[in-house]
C-alpha cells in the first residue's frame, strides 16, 4: 500500500523502517524542519532511503490550509497517511484526501484522556491501567473512530518516562504496523468512541503545577510523577518555589532525617541519605529524589543541606582540550550568546529540554566512554560546573567521596586500592556492628588487612538495597541492550585491572600470579562479557495449544527474573566463581546479595568499586563479607530472596539451601593413550591450582599394564616443580589457601597412611614459612579406603589399578559415590571414549583433556554435585522464570 507518513522524533522513525519492512511503499514523508541545522530522526531515515521528505514548518495560516501545502501532498499519491508522533495541526482535505483516510497514534485509552498531555494526565489520576489508542483521524481533537487499542497495569513508581519506554513506545510502534496492514487486508475496524467516560484535560503550566500538600500521599505522588519531567510539581520549601523530580512511594519504615519546612504539608519534610521524605495528610509518605531551584541548578535531595560543598579538581591537558571542545559544543547550542564563560547557565542562557537531549548526545559523539543522563546537566548548569562534573566521571571519580578504601603500597611492584568494608547500597560501609576480623596471606601468615564482619543486620539492609534496586530502580526498568551494555563496560574495567585484581587474588588465596591473571581473572571476563551478549536475546516462545472453538487461542511464554538473588561463593576460585554466577544473574535482570568466603573477601570487595566505575545503579550489587553460619543461613531463612546460588561443601549445601554442593568424580586412564598427554594431563587434573578446584581429579584409576611407567613419570615431573611465592613468575605451586586447610591435608595423607596406601611422595608441608603443601602420590587404593571416598581439595592425586580391558568394572567404580561434577578419559579409541561418556555420571566429562571450561558450555554437576549450571545459555535459565500466557480471542 503506498503510504504517507506525517510526523517526527524517534517514534516516528521506527514507525516508517518497519512498514518498509513489511512491504509497504512510503511514497512521501512530511516532518518538522531541520532545528539549528539538525534534522529530525524520521527526515534522516527517510532521506538516506531516497524517500522523498517535506518539512512545512507549519500546513495552516489563521486556520486555512496553505494551498502550495496541501498541493506539494496530493502530489505523492498516498493510499493511506500514517501519523505517528504527528504535532502539528493537518487540515481536514489532507486528512481525507486518501482512500483510506488517515491513522494517528495517541498515548491514552480513548475516549479518556484526550487531548495533548495523556500520559500525564494518566499518572496525575492515578489509573490502574494506561495504554494507547489508533484511531481515525477526524476534525474533532481525537474524537474519531477507534481501530485498535493496547493496555497496561500501571506500577505505583510508573513515570512518564517508564510507561513511555516500556510498553507505549516499543507497543506503539508494533501497533501502528499492525492497523496498516488490518486495513491494506480490509480488517480494519472503525468502533466510535462513547461520550461516556470522556474528558480532556489541558496542557500543564508550571503556574499551575503546585503541588496540593494537604492531600494523601499517593495523591501527592502522582501529582509529582505526572508532572515529571515537564512542566515539574513544585512545593514551596523553605521560604522558596523548588521543583521536584523522582517520586516514589515508600512502604519501608521512614529513615532519620534533617527537618525542613514544606509549605502547606501536615508536617515538616525530611532530608535523609536517600531523599526528601514528604508526608501526606492520611500520615504516609513519599520519597522525592532530586530537587530544582529557580536558578535552573538541579541536586540530589539527599544534598539539600550540603549542596554549597563543592571540590575543583585540576585538569590535565587533554583534559583541558576536551573541555575546549565542549565549550564549543555549548556554543552551537546556545548561538544567542557571544562567548561561553565558565559562568554561564545552561538554562538561564535560554536552553530548553530538547537542548539538553542534544547536548548530551553530541558529547556522547565526541567521548563515547563517559556515560551522561539527562539528569546531569540540569544537575551542573553552569559551564564550569558541567565541566567538573564531565571530568569526574571521566575519571571513574563520581562515588569517590563514598568509596572508602584501604591502601597497601608496593606489592608485586603496583600500589594496591583494596576495599575492606561491607558494600551496600553503592556504599562501602563498616558492619552495623563495627565488627571486623583479619585476612590472612597464606604465602607468609601475615595479615593484609581487617575486612569488616558482616552481621544479619548487614545482610537484611542489602536485601531491602538490592529489592528497591529491582522494583523501583532504574536497573528492573532499565532496556536489556543497556544493562548489556553495563556488562560490557564492568567487563572492560575489569580487564584495565586485571594485574590489581590478579595480585589480590594472589595475596588472598595463594593462587600462582600466572594462574590468577589467565584463568582467575581472564576467564572472569570472559563470563562477563560472554552474558552481557546474552542481555538481549532472552527470549520467550510461542505453542500450539488445541484451539477452544468457535474462538482460537494464542499461548506465550515470557522469561523474567526472578528478583532479588543471593550467592555464596567458595574460597578456591574466588573471582572466577564469583563471575559464573553473578553474570547470569545480573544479564537475566536480577539484583544480588553476595557472600564471599571468609578467607577470601578481597578480590570481591574490588570487584563492587569497579561496579561503581562501571555505572551500575546502586543497589543492585551488594557484597556482605563475614560467617557463613551466620551471613549465608540469613540469606536462606530471608522471605524477600527469591533465588540462592552457593558452591561449597556438601553439608554446608543440604543446611543453606537443601542442595548439593560442587565436589569430584574419578577420573579414569585407559591404556590406549597418549602418555606424554595422559600424565601432563593427569597432573593438571589433580595439581591445578594447588588441587584446589572444585573439578580436581580426586582418583585416578590406571590400567595395570601402564600403572608404573604413569607413577614413575609424575614424580619425575613433580620433582621439577617450583614451590614458592605465587608472585614469583616462575613458581609453579603456591600455598594452600589457608592455615585450617593445609592442616586438613596433612591429616588426610596420615589417614591414606594408616589405612595401608602407599605414599610414593609428599604428605607433608614444606619447611618453610606459609601455608604450603607438597605435591602428593598414593598409589594401592582400595575403593574402601577413606582417601578413596573423600576429595582432599588439595594436591594429592589418588591412584587405582584397574584390569587389563575391564571398561564396565572401572565404570563402576567410578560411578559408585554420591557425587558427579566432573569427570576425563584419556584413549585413543573413539569408540570407547564414547561409550565411556555415556555411562560415567557426571555433568562434565573431559575426554584426553582436562580442566577445559568455556564460559558458553554449561558447567554443573550430577547427585550431590549440585543442580543447576553455571556458563552457557543454561545459566540464564536459572536466574528466570517462566510465565505461561494464554489469549483466547
Amino acid at each position: 500500500m503506498k503510504l504517507a507518513l506525517i510526523g517526527q522524533s524517534l517514534f516516528g522513525q521506527e514507525v516508517y523502517t518497519n512498514l518498509r519492512k513489511q512491504g509497504h511503499k512510503v511514497v512521501g514523508v512530511f516532518t518538522v524542519p531541520d532545528k539549528d541545522g539538525k534534522a529530525d530522526p524520521l527526515a534522516v531515515a527517510a532521506e538516506k532511503d531516497g524517500t522523498p521528505v517535506f518539512k512545512f514548518p507549519r500546513w495552516r495560516v489563521k486556520g486555512k490550509p496553505i494551498p502550495e501545502v496541501v498541493e506539494a501532498y496530493k502530489a505523492v499519491g498516498a493510499e493511506l497517511n500514517v501519523m505517528p508522533f504527528c504535532s502539528q495541526f493537518i487540515p481536514m482535505n489532507v486528512i481525507d484526501n486518501p482512500k483510506h483516510g488517515s491513522i494517528i497514534y495517541h498515548p491514552s485509552l480513548l475516549p479518556k484522556h484526550r487531548g495533548a498531555s495523556a500520559i500525564n494526565w494518566t499518572l496525575i489520576e492515578g489509573d490502574k491501567k494506561a495504554g494507547f489508542s489508533i484511531f481515525w483521524a477526524d476534525d474533532g481533537l481525537d474524537t474519531g473512530p477507534v481501530l485498535l487499542q493496547k493496555e497496561c497495569d500501571v506500577e505505583p513508581n510508573d513515570t512518564v518516562d517508564t510507561l513511555y519506554n516500556r510498553f507505549l513506545f516499543p507497543e506503539g510502534i508494533k501497533s501502528m504496523v499492525e492497523a496498516v496492514q488490518l486495513i491494506a487486508d480490509g480488517k480494519a475496524p472503525r468502533i466510535p468512541q462513547p461520550e461516556e467516560g470522556a474528558s480532556y484535560e489541558g496542557i500543564q503550566k508550571k503556574s499551575n503545577a503546585k503541588v496540593n500538600m494537604a492531600q494523601p500521599a499517593e495523591a501527592i505522588h502522582n501529582w509529582i510523577r505526572g508532572h515529571d519531567k515537564v512542566p515539574g510539581a513544585w512545593a514551596v520549601i523553605d521560604g522558596q518555589p523548588v521543583t521536584l523530580y523522582g517520586s516514589s512511594l515508600l512502604s519501608d519504615p521512614v529513615p532519620a532525617g534533617q527537618t525542613l519546612n514544606v509549605e502547606g504539608a501536615s508536617q515538616p519534610g525530611l532530608i535523609t541519605s536517600s531523599g526528601l521524605v514528604l508526608f501526606g495528610s492520611d500520615g504516609k509518605a513519599l520519597q522525592v529524589k532530586n530537587l530544582q531551584f529557580e536558578d535552573g541548578k538541579m541536586i540530589p535531595a539527599s544534598k539539600y543541606f550540603s549542596s554549597g560543598d563543592t571540590t575543583s579538581v585540576e585538569l590535565t591537558e587533554e583534559e583541558k582540550k576536551m573541555a575546549e571542545e565542549i565549550r564549543m559544543i555549548w556554543k552551537g547550542i546556545l548561538s544567542n550568546v557571544a562567548v561561553i564563560e565558565d559562568t554561564t547557565d545552561f538554562f538561564k542562557s535560554g536552553a530548553a529540554s530538547m537542548d539538553v537531549v542534544r547536548l548530551v548526545e553530541e558529547i556522547k559523539q565526541k567521548c563515547g566512554s563517559v556515560q551522561l543522563e539527562n539528569e546531569d546537566v540540569y544537575m551542573a548548569t553552569s559551564f564550569q560546573e558541567f565541566i567538573q562534573m564531565f571530568v569526574r566521571r571521566l575519571r571513574g571519580e563520581d562515588q569517590e567521596e563514598e568509596l572508602v578504601i584501604n591502601y597497601v603500597s608496593n606489592i608485586n611492584g603496583m600500589t594496591l586500592k583494596m576495599p575492606y568494608q561491607c558494600f551496600i547500597n553503592g556504599v562501602f560501609e563498616d558492619a552495623e556492628n563495627g565488627k571486623t576480623y583479619e585476612t590472612v596471606n597464606p604465602t607468609d601468615g601475615s595479615v593484609i588487612c581487617k575486612v569488616s564482619f558482616a552481621s544479619v543486620g548487614d545482610v537484611d539492609r542489602a536485601v531491602v538495597a538490592a529489592k528497591e534496586a529491582f522494583e523501583n530502580g532504574p536497573w528492573g526498568k532499565m532496556n536489556p541492550r543497556d544493562r548489556g551494555r553495563l556488562l560490557y563496560r564492568l567487563a572492560d574495567l575489569m580487564e584495565e585491572h586485571q594485574e590489581e585484581l590478579a595480585t589480590i587474588e594472589s595475596i588472598d588465596s595463594g593462587a600462582v600470579y600466572t594462574l590468577a591473571l589467565k584463568t582467575h581473572v581472564g576467564m572472569s571476563i570472559q563470563t562477563f562479557r560472554y552474558f552481557a551478549g546474552w542481555c538481549d536475546k532472552i527470549q520467550g516462545t510461542t505453542i500450539p495449544i488445541n484451539q477452544a472453538r468457535p474462538n482460537r487461542n494464542l499461548t506465550f511464554t515470557k522469561k523474567e527474573p526472578l528478583g532479588v538473588c543471593a550467592i555464596v561463593i567458595p574460597w578456591n576460585y574466588p573471582l572466577m566463581m564469583l563471575a559464573w554466577k553473578s553474570a547470569a544473574c545480573l544479564a537475566a535482570g536480577n539484583t544480588l546479595i553476595l557472600k564471599p568466603a571468609q578467607v577470601t573477601p578481597l578480590t570481591a570487595l574490588k570487584f563492587a568499586e569497579l561496579t561503581v566505575k562501571a555505572g551500575i545503579p546502586k543497589g543492585v550489587i551488594n557484597i556482605v563479607p563475614g560467617s557463613g553460619g551466620m551471613v549465608g543461613q540469613r540469606m536462606s531463612d530471608h522471605p524477600d530472596i527469591r533465588k540462592l546460588g552457593f558452591t561449597g561443601s556438601t553439608p554446608i549445601g543440604k543446611q543453606i539451601m537443601k542442595s548439593c554442593a560442587a565436589s569430584n568424580l574419578k577420573k579414569v586412564s585407559l591404556d590406549d593413550c597418549d602418555m606424554d598427554k595422559a600424565v601432563r594431563m593427569g597432573m593438571s587434573s589433580v595439581y591445578f591450582n594447588k588441587g584446589e578446584n572444585c573439578i580436581a581429579a580426586g582418583r585416578l584409576f590406571v590400567e595395570e599394564s601402564i600403572h608404573d611407567e604413569f607413577i614413575t613419570r609424575v614424580v619425575e615431573e613433580i620433582k621439577k616443580m617450583k614451590i614458592g611465592d605465587p608472585l614469583d613468575r616462575s613458581t609453579d605451586h603456591g600455598p594452600q589457601n589457608h592455615k585450617a586447610h593445609l592442616d586438613k591435608l596433612v591429616e588426610y595423607c596420615e589417614i591414606g597412611v594408616k589405612e595401608g596406601a602407599t605414599l610414593i611422595y609428599g604428605g607433608r608441608q614444606v619447611d618453610r614459612p606459609g601455608y604450603f603443601m607438597e605435591p602428593t602420590v598414593f598409589t594401592d587404593v582400595e575403593d574402601h579406603m577413606f582417601i578413596a571416598k573423600e576429595e582432599s581439595f588439595g594436591p594429592v592425586m589418588v591412584v587405582s589399578k584397574f584390569k587389563q580391558g575391564d571398561v564396565d568394572g572401572v565404570l563402576r567404580r567410578a560411578n559408585d559415590t554420591e557425587f558427579g561434577l566432573a569427570s576425563g578419559v584419556f584413549t585413543r579409541d573413539i569408540n570407547k571414549a564414547m561409550y565411556i561418556s555415556e555411562r560415567l555420571e557426571a555433568g562434565t566429562v573431559f575426554i584426553n583433556t582436562y580442566n577445559k571450561t568455556d564460559v558458553a558450555a554449561p558447567f554443573g554437576g550430577f547427585k550431590q554435585s549440585g543442580f543447576g549450571k553455571d556458563l552457557g545459555e543454561e545459566a540464564l535459565h536459572e536466574y528466570l522464570r517462566t510465565k505461561a500466557v494464554t489469549v483466547e480471542y
